[in-house]
């Protein structure tokens, strides 16, 4: 996950004043300073799991975004420097190194939720005592964000604060474009201009394509399982056992849902024959199923014919399949492009 970074003089700082310690600024800046802001590479993993239940929060790791379906836990380190110029030069009078847990949990059956983010002590060396700091946070697509916070807090002692989220009415079967949240951190001292850094939540998505609305982290993948529906299971173990690996919870590629009727008709057409062999007919398995699903974009003959299968299964097991799918959709909110495993 890229993350932007961005460091303000205010008025008192020089535009063209280079950020480098030892480097000089122009003459008519003497005796100013300013707020030099610094944050961790944070990368972005999912959770391990292909299936997770809705109230399981992510995990925690240290410059880490891990995320799963229904939360995510952000964990950065942000250094400030206390920048004096003196004689037209930047001298380092000072540091201030803390580190902020964001923990975010969404509804599976509401499009308004809530975070709650925690700021550590701050370990500073000489004038890296009685830095004050702002937060504020924002979101788009029909999402709004709140923080509630005591702004100004000293980062000399700990604190906390949280983020409500409010969503405009979504109508029914409609999906909003997916979200993040900028966090905006301002921080202050008497004689400094201020500094400021910026980084993003995970991406976020809200939805009511069922007549359900709620929210959803969309690159985390969830799992389908297909264990009631013995015979559809029995031919993708057969192919996974011949080394076909899409849609595998264990070391595979995930699926990836298509919402399109038009191109799953031309998928299903591409790969499932007529009529079924003869032996097929008179066991009464005359429905074809297909694997991948029509309805991903792995469908068809997208994937090499090593990667897929059909398999000859009685019509009530291809209707309960497809009732599987619906349920398991509206509960993890699976939307066109959302990844996800199959179990068997």
């Amino acid at each position: 996950m890229k993350l932007r970074r961005a460091i303000t003089a205010g008025v008192l700082a020089v535009s063209a004043l280079t950020v480098g310690v030892g480097v000089p600024a122009a003459a008519d800046q003497q005796d100013t300073g300013l707020l030099r802001v610094t944050i961790g590479r944070t990368v972005q993993q999912a959770s391990a799991s292909a299936v997770t239940t809705p109230s399981a929060n992510a995990s925690c790791s240290i410059n880490r975004i891990t995320v799963n379906r229904y939360s995510e836990c952000e964990w950065i380190t942000i250094h400030v420097d206390v920048v004096k110029i003196v004689r037209g030069q930047p001298v380092l009078a000072g540091t201030a190194d803390f580190d902020v847990k964001h923990q975010m949990t969404l509804k599976a059956k509401s499009a308004n939720w809530s975070e709650k983010f925690y700021i550590s002590k701050a370990k500073t060396t000489r004038a890296g005592k009685g830095l004050h700091v702002n937060v504020a946070a924002s979101s788009k697509s029909g999402t709004k964000a709140k923080v509630h916070f005591d702004q100004g807090h000293t980062l000399d002692s700990k604190s906390s604060g949280s983020v409500d989220y409010k969503t405009d009415p979504i109508k029914k079967g409609k999906v909003n474009a997916k979200a993040k949240t900028t966090y905006k951190y301002t921080f202050t001292k008497a004689g400094y201009s201020p500094g400021t850094v910026s980084y993003d939540s995970a991406v976020y998505r809200c939805d009511n394509y069922y007549g359900t609305s709620g929210c959803t982290i969309p690159e985390s993948p969830t799992g389908v399982s297909m264990i009631n529906q013995p015979v559809i299971a029995f031919g993708i173990r057969e192919l996974r056992a011949r080394g076909g690996h899409y849609g595998d919870p264990f070391g595979g590629k995930p699926l990836h849902w298509m919402i399109n009727e038009k191109q799953k008709k031309k998928n299903r057409a591409a790969v499932c024959p007529k009529k079924p062999p003869a032996d097929a007919e008179r066991a009464g398995r005359t429905s074809c199923d297909e694997y991948p699903f029509a309805s991903t974009y792995e469908g068809g003959t997208n994937l090499p014919a090593k990667q897929r299968t059909i398999t000859w299964v009685k019509k009530a097991e291809n209707d309960s399949q497809g009732a599987t799918i619906t349920n398991w959709r509206r509960a993890w909110h699976v939307m066109d492009h959302d990844p996800f495993f199959v179990i068997i």
